[in-house]
């Protein structure tokens, strides 16, 4: 199979105009390819990360490509500093429209082998603090008049991955607190949904062993990785007017993987 190189970013628009978007876990690679597409597309930009020199770089980046974005330190499963975040992106910005749940980590090992604490440490990042980001969100959104909240799971939460039975877990918890929120929250406005990214071109994947890389690439039918613009491109759907009448939905970017 071939692959391609990366996929340059559309021309921009203005889908997001006057809105917030708030991205957790942006400071690289997919959180940033998202935030750095949504400022793009007209979005103040909030990068929420853990490593505060990083968030700041790269929103400095962000605004020095004509964005306009601004970071904040948050560990995502920490009550108090998700709700800093969001506070800080209304008081930047002047309210929040859209959130995305991206922040993440691995600790990845066979069940028999993972600690509780590897366990633990990976609900807490994604199910516990995609739990926490959807509620101080939704409460902030409420106060505009609705917003999107976009949850970044993963093919793994859809078909469980050996070795990861507390991320596959997270993942897909994921799934259904998103489609629980959207029912709680739509009378406000508020639509909440989910992206499942396949085997997309990231530091992290691209220092897998080459004949791993080259059995995860067999399995994809369009005989390439994705690219973490993609999934950009995808919450910026999720994000806009263009999906005004989707919530609770589960949108697979996975180039067939999986099906």
């Amino acid at each position: 199979m071939t692959t391609t190189p990366a996929r340059p970013i559309e021309e921009p628009t203005t889908l997001l105009n006057g809105r917030t978007a708030l991205v957790t876990g942006a400071a690289q690679g997919i959180g940033f390819a998202i935030a750095r597409i949504l400022s793009r597309h007209g979005a103040s930009v909030v990068i929420a990360d853990i490593d505060r020199a990083a968030a700041a770089k790269a929103a400095a980046e962000i605004s020095a490509t004509g964005g306009t974005a601004s970071s904040v330190t948050m560990d995502v499963a920490d009550e108090a500093q998700v709700q800093t975040g969001v506070d800080h992106a209304v008081a930047t910005f002047g309210g929040l429209h859209v959130y995305v749940n991206n922040a993440g980590i691995t600790r990845d090992a066979s069940m028999r082998k993972m600690s509780l604490d590897q366990f633990r440490s990976v609900i807490d990042v994604h199910l516990q603090g995609a739990w926490l980001g959807t509620r101080a969100a939704a409460n902030a959104m409420r106060e505009t008049g609705g917003g999107s909240i976009v949850m970044i799971s993963s093919t793994s939460g859809k078909t469980g991955i050996f070795g990861q039975t507390n991320y596959s877990a997270a993942k897909a918890g994921m799934v259904g607190l998103a489609k629980a929120a959207a029912k709680e929250v739509a009378k406000y406005g508020i639509r909440v949904n989910v992206i499942q990214p396949g085997l997309i071109r990231t530091a992290m994947t691209e220092s897998l062993p080459a004949d791993i890389w080259d059995q995860k690439l067999a399995e994809v039918p369009l005989g390439r990785a994705g690219e973490p613009d993609e999934v950009g491109k995808a919450v910026l759907f999720l994000a806009s007017d263009l999906s005004s009448y989707v919530t609770g939905a589960v949108l697979e970017v996975h180039g067939g993987r999986f099906m």
